[in-house]
């Protein structure tokens, strides 16, 4: 996206009917240095938004002047279904609004609130994570996004639930598989967070492409 266009939308998030919340990030590229472009890429930016329903998004994306331009790129349309964790702007979300199987697709969406002076921990804590999730063979999109100063976001999609939850809970083969559930357990022991919530979705369809690509989603059949 145009520099101007980008930062504009992160310093004044938009405003539209049917819209109930929206996070506007600074994409960042899963495991990368931490003094690098990398870590926060101003003109490539990542929009997770929860609406009223599909007409106002439809109408958001062919009438707004920030939609238009997010509408020239990648998105994916997502039915929630749980909730761990709280963000202050989510808490309306029930902790449960459905199921997946086990062999279905599933995307996961990660928002925390940080606290600044555990940030040095986050980092020591989260890269292996990083790299962790961007190197699965089951994840067919691993990304994150940041806006500063406290607001970090990771998004995937994943071939299974099966395949996520055995990443979560170290169940995988190979020296990096309790790099997760390692994390976790520090995280519950001093948390890093000030509000930090997991959210589970089925995705619903798939539009556009991102990097010379489409159909990230694995769909059945």
């Amino acid at each position: 996206m145009p520099l101007l266009s980008a930062t504009g939308g992160l310093l004044r998030p938009p405003k539209a009917p049917g819209l109930r919340h929206i996070e506007v990030l600074a994409g960042m590229q899963l495991g990368a240095a931490v003094i690098s472009p990398h870590r926060m890429q101003l003109r490539r930016v990542a929009v997770f938004a929860q609406w009223e329903d599909e007409p106002a998004l439809v109408v958001f994306l062919a009438r707004h002047r920030f939609g238009r331009k997010l509408n020239e790129g990648w998105h994916v349309r997502l039915e929630f279904v749980r909730r761990w964790g709280e963000v202050r702007e989510l808490a309306p979300l029930p902790e449960t609004a459905g199921r997946l199987e086990l062999d279905e697709p599933v995307v996961a969406v990660t928002l925390a609130r940080m606290r600044l002076p555990e940030l040095p921990r986050f980092i020591h804590w989260g890269r292996p994570v990083e790299r962790q999730i961007r190197d699965h063979p089951e994840a067919t999109l691993a990304m994150a996004a940041i806006r500063l100063p406290r607001t970090v976001s990771t998004f995937s999609i994943w071939t299974s639930t099966r395949a996520m939850t055995g990443m979560v809970f170290g169940r995988d083969d190979g020296g990096a598989a309790r790099r997760h559930a390692e994390a976790m357990n520090e995280r519950e022991r001093r948390d890093f967070h000030r509000e930090f919530t997991t959210l589970r979705f089925k995705p619903l369809s798939e539009h556009g492409s991102w990097e010379g690509r489409a159909n990230y989603v694995p769909w059945p059949g």
